[in-house]
């Protein structure tokens, strides 16, 4: 597997001192926000996680090599390609041996993060099973990720697009624990609440890194989802985004959008009908996140 990862000087010099690192992905940087805001938000994110003790490896697929850790350039280069490919655990193979320039999402971090040894990942928030799977069959590959791959993922919960109730359900099935921080309820991306509740309240980040260090050593393979909400001053009013989101949900439908196309589509439509507030609570959710996810990976080290 070596031969296909390639890792930054910062991440390298990392690895070899026994630093803490934070995966996090790049589909967040091509298809889940406008450039610029995308690529500054991506250099503070990598700069929130630098100044909370770890060192940030922003994965992507480039030149036929799954990167570990971007330079500025390359940075620059995932939030301005049209030619971008969103890449989750089926196109891995396609984009690599093609040289394509890929964009990984939750689960394709996950795999390649678990390749290099990183334990820990920062996201906005996971997949789930969308609203309609019932008879369109559509599950975001992330679930059946975290049911395989031992990874922790840092997000702030799942996005109110999704059928949350049934997301709870499937990772339940499969083994993945859910771990809320600061409150029992499971937050919902853009709000802090979904009306669900997480399995377990750990919110100190020795206490994480405790239950996840735990979980593996039993053998217990797969990911621990850590939901941690977006801060109170930045959330959005719950009533507002689902009336939003419904809204949002009915035109999809009625253009046809599906598959791999919905999530981008959807956060799109969400932002232009909040008139971009819902653009300022992502950034500022991805930030708390980063600072978590910081924090919990520094506490790996000594769990």
């Amino acid at each position: 597997m070596q031969q296909y990862l390639l890792f930054s000087p910062e991440v390298a010099a990392a690895r070899a001192a026994g630093k803490a690192i934070v995966a996090l992905e790049s589909t967040i940087i091509s298809h889940g926000m406008p450039y610029p805001q995308n690529v500054q938000m991506a250099r503070e994110v990598e700069q929130i996680i630098r100044d909370g003790g770890a060192v940030p490896a922003t994965i992507a697929i480039i030149g036929g090599k799954i990167c570990i850790g971007l330079s500025d350039e390359q940075l620059e280069l995932l939030g301005t390609s049209p030619d971008a490919m969103k890449v989750s655990r089926r196109d891995l193979p396609f984009v690599l041996s093609q040289s394509k320039l890929g964009a990984t999402t939750v689960a394709a971090t996950m795999i390649c993060a678990e390749l290099a040894g990183i334990s820990v990942f920062v996201t906005g928030g996971i997949g789930g099973v969308h609203r309609g799977a019932e008879t369109s069959f559509d599950i975001s590959a992330d679930l059946q990720e975290l049911a395989q791959t031992s990874v922790a993922v840092v997000c702030a919960g799942v996005k109110s697009i999704l059928d949350i109730g049934l997301t709870l359900e499937y990772l339940e099935t499969h083994g993945v624990p859910v771990v809320s921080v600061g409150q029992r309820g499971f937050p919902a991306f853009f709000t802090r609440e979904s009306g669900f509740n997480a399995d377990f309240q750990l919110d100190t980040p020795a206490d994480q890194a405790g239950f996840i260090r735990t979980k593996w050593a039993l053998g217990l393979k797969g990911g621990v989802v850590v939901s941690n909400p977006v801060p109170a001053s930045e959330a959005m009013p719950k009533e507002e985004i689902d009336a939003i989101t419904l809204q949002a949900l009915g035109e999809a439908d009625d253009q046809g959008v599906t598959g791999k196309n919905v999530t981008p589509f959807l956060l799109a439509r969400i932002k232009a009908l909040t008139e971009g507030r819902s653009l300022v609570t992502n950034i500022a959710l991805v930030k708390n996140n980063a600072r978590c996810g910081a924090a919990l990976a520094v506490a790996m080290l000594t769990a």
